[in-house]
């Protein structure tokens, strides 16, 4: 009878410790960097140059 006295004694500190799980909004916004579109326009830009000058000079293509 006294040993589980004692146990339960011993478990009350442990039950008192229950984990707790705390959410919080950052303070900054999240920032996304993209630099898609710039690449993009580039390589349409110099596509639609090299299709023009192959039009103006056939005879050397």
């Amino acid at each position: 009878m006294q040993k589980n006295i004692i146990y339960v004694l011993l478990m009350l500190p442990l039950l008192s410790c229950t984990p707790s799980v705390q959410l919080q909004a950052p303070d900054k916004p999240i920032e996304i960097n993209l630099n898609v579109n710039i690449e993009q326009h580039v390589r349409v830009s110099i596509e639609k140059d090299v299709k023009q000058a192959i039009d103006k000079n056939k005879e050397i293509f």
